[in-house]
């Protein structure tokens, strides 16, 4: 199987993670927390926006179904990149918007959609999204984990 590895932080990771799973050549999807400096950080933590991380949502993928390039693509669009550590209501930098690049092919992609939406005219104001490298991969309680498709979401 030829799956890779996509990592995207764009705000709460609840809807993030289920825009990608609607996406055809997504495999599966893991929320979590990256980006930060304390190992094994939990919900909590995050949410004191005091250890750096940023709920982020791992993407596997088949690339022959879906390109990289779409998926950044699709990232863009699921959130507001202008926006500086703020989604919505969510305020913190555990909210802001990065893509974590696991190689320079990506990172090169995630540069170029970046810039092409830059000078698109698209947005109102200059992307702020962070493009740096993958780190540590923390994942989240499992209660998070593919979060709207839970019975509990719909009930409460």
């Amino acid at each position: 199987m030829n799956h890779k590895t996509a990592t995207f932080a764009a705000g709460c990771f609840w809807g993030v993670e289920a825009n990608f799973n609607k996406l055809p050549g997504v495999i599966d999807t893991v929320v979590g927390y990256t980006g930060g400096e304390v190992e094994n950080p939990t919900y909590r933590m995050v949410c004191s926006d005091k250890t750096g991380h940023a709920e982020a949502v791992r993407v596997i993928y088949d690339p022959d179904q879906i390109a990289y390039a779409d998926l950044v693509r699709a990232f863009f669009d699921l959130h507001d990149p202008t926006t500086p550590n703020r989604q919505g209501p969510d305020v913190g930098s555990q909210y802001r918007s990065v893509i974590f690049y696991h190689d320079q092919a990506q990172r090169e992609t995630a540069e170029q959609v970046k810039a092409e939406l830059d000078a698109s005219g698209k947005y109102r104001y200059p992307i702020v999204t962070q493009i740096i490298p993958a780190d540590e991969f923390y994942k989240a309680e499992e209660y998070h984990q593919k979060y709207y498709a839970k019975d509990h979401f719909w009930r409460s």
